[in-house]
């Protein structure tokens, strides 16, 4: 995360906390704090049974999750986004695409209303802050909305988007009618039944209620702050030009 620009200096920030630019104080990002949160049983015996690779798996679909993410926001903002470069070549995978084009299928057969895109909340009185994808307008009521590329939709993805909610609710003073999330890797095969959200690869999951969830965000806080209350943000700095 870019912190400042100064003296010929760039500075970044490591991505897990924020910082609040009046102040000057940092604080963790609700992803980070979930780092706590126990995996659940199949992943660890995933991780077991992929041993090395593991770590390799994982930020290939990190790296995936951001094209997706960047594809879709810059959609929203009504700029072109072209599978080919200049030079002919795919700017991404096929896997990305198609994510990204369940994304437009979403986009333009339900029209969501975004209020806000890519936006950050920084709460210091609940100690935490994130960026929350959109916070939209859908058949008339509000979300605060998630992006997911995953293989699955896990416990804790209800953790963090509660915990968005409640952050812009308390900071923004801004009401939502819930929370949902847009898995554009699911593994539905239809439009499905009248009422439903859903599409071919993609499906909108929506929660009213994150009462429950937030608590356990909560405790889950509660146990990360017991490890790691002294933790400080790493920073890097480079100059910005040379000169030989």
């Amino acid at each position: 995360m870019l912190t400042q620009i100064k003296d010929n200096q760039i500075t970044f920030t490591d991505a897990r906390f924020y910082i609040d630019r009046e102040t000057g104080e940092y604080y963790p990002s609700a992803t980070t704090i979930l780092e706590a949160y126990p995996k659940p049983y199949a992943l660890l015996q995933w991780m077991k049974e992929a041993g090395s690779k593991a770590d390799e798996i994982r930020d290939a679909a990190g790296r995936r999750g951001s094209a997706v993410h960047q594809l879709t926001e810059d959609y929203d903002n009504g700029l072109e986004c072209n599978l080919l470069g200049e030079n002919g070549q795919p700017n991404y995978s096929m896997e990305e695409w198609a994510m990204f084009e369940r994304y437009v299928d979403f986009s333009q057969r339900f029209e969501p209303s975004h209020k806000y895109i890519e936006q950050q909340v920084l709460s210091p009185q609940l100690g935490f802050a994130g960026t929350i994808d959109r916070i939209c307008t859908i058949d008339g009521k509000s979300y605060v909305l998630d992006i997911k590329t995953s293989n699955g939709v896990y416990n804790s993805y209800w953790l963090q988007v509660a915990a968005y909610r409640e952050a812009f609710m308390y900071e923004a003073k801004y009401q939502t009618d819930g929370v949902a999330i847009l898995w554009l890797n699911a593994k539905t095969r239809t439009n499905g039944k009248k009422g439903d959200i859903q599409g071919i690869g993609w499906q909108l999951i929506i929660k009213e209620d994150t009462r429950k969830d937030l608590e356990l965000f909560q405790s889950v806080q509660k146990l990360w702050l017991a490890e790691h209350s002294e933790d400080k943000p790493k920073q890097f700095s480079y100059t910005l030009s040379h000169k030989k």
